[in-house]
Formats: structure tokens, C-alpha cells, sequence
């Protein structure tokens, strides 16, 4: 049970998260939040030490947030296939994110490459986990005889993010889901064609 602070700062994080999500760490401000939240800033300052900490804060709740969520997507699938395919269609509709601007990962880790090396080493580690995760299930997938051990756990995994993750961008800059539907449709039959 959370008590009336928690609940306080956690919804500032969700009001936030959308705003730094679709603005940027460096476009997004107290403002924004505050108009959003319909909040003070004394309540604001109670909860965040200023900007940067609001925004270390939001970064963390975004990817524990998409974190959890795939991972809730990926465990309902039984098999390695239906894992993978669980994965992929957690993408299909690029347009419509669960959080709203896009991909909080690939946005964040964009925007980090060069302006802050601490967020940028927290994508890094969410990145090569989330890799490692994708890579132990197709490997169990080989193991469990799914998947011909042609198939290259490693090469799969980077290539099937890599491309979904970029799709979401360039579908976003087009405006049209469309090619994402083709891209899934082409990495589930590449995944089919080790098929045991």
C-alpha cells in the first residue's frame, strides 16, 4: 500500500514520463509537468530535487515500466516461437505506443549518446540485458529442438531489435504503421525458416 507521497511522486512520474518521452530529457520541462499534473511546485520540489533528478527518476520509471511489460508480453508465450512472435508484435503499431512519443528505450538512448553518460549507461545495460534475454530463448529453442542450430541466437537477436526499433522511428517520421507489418511478417519467416 502505497501512502499519500508515493502515490504523489509515482504520479508525477506517469504524467512526466509521457512529456519526456515525446519532448526529450532537454526539451521537457518543470513546466510541462506541472501543467500536466496540475501540481505546484513546491508539491514538485517535495518529491524531485529539480530537473535533473525528475528527469533520472522519469527515465528509470520508463524503462522499468517497458521492462516489465515485455517481459509480461514475452512470458505468455510458450515456446521460443511464441516467445520471439510475442516480442515482435509488441512493436505492430508503432504509431500508437503504449507510451505515448514512441519507443522510451530507443528515444532515450538517442538523446543520451552524447548529452548524459549516466542515462546512456543505463540504456546500455537495459540494451545488452534485453539482448542477452532474446538470445537464452532462441538458444533454448536450439536446445529444445524448436530450431535448427543453423540459427544464430546472437545475429537473430541484434538484427530482430535493431530493425523494429528503427521501424518504429522511420514509421513515426512517415506516419504509416504499414511497413512495420511487412518487416514482423519477414522476421517471423525468417525465424520459421529454422524451424524443426
Amino acid at each position: 500500500m502505497f501512502t499519500k507521497a508515493e502515490r504523489t511522486k509515482q504520479f508525477i512520474l506517469e504524467t512526466a514520463a509521457p512529456i519526456f518521452n515525446q519532448k526529450g530529457i532537454s526539451g521537457a520541462n518543470i513546466d510541462d509537468v506541472l501543467d500536466a499534473a496540475k501540481l505546484t511546485k513546491g508539491c514538485l520540489y517535495g518529491h524531485f530535487e529539480g530537473k535533473e533528478d525528475l528527469a533520472l527518476q522519469v527515465v528509470d520509471f520508463m524503462l522499468n515500466t517497458n521492462g516489465e511489460k515485455m517481459l509480461l508480453t514475452i512470458s505468455k508465450g510458450k515456446t521460443a516461437k511464441a516467445k520471439v512472435f510475442a516480442f515482435l508484435d509488441f512493436y505492430k503499431d508503432p504509431l500508437n505506443t503504449y507510451l505515448k512519443g514512441g519507443c522510451p528505450v530507443f528515444n532515450i538512448a538517442v538523446e543520451s549518446d552524447d548529452n548524459f553518460p549516466t542515462i546512456k549507461e543505463k540504456i546500455a545495460s537495459v540494451i545488452r540485458h534485453g539482448q542477452e534475454l532474446f538470445v537464452s530463448i532462441l538458444s533454448q529453442g536450439i536446445a529444445d529442438g524448436e530450431f535448427s542450430d543453423k540459427l544464430d541466437p546472437a545475429v537473430y537477436a541484434f538484427k530482430a531489435v535493431s530493425a523494429v526499433e528503427g521501424a518504429v522511428v522511420m514509421c513515426r517520421a512517415m506516419n504509416t504503421a504499414k511497413p512495420m507489418a511487412g518487416l514482423l511478417r519477414s522476421l517471423k519467416a525468417e525465424l520459421e525458416s529454422y524451424a524443426i
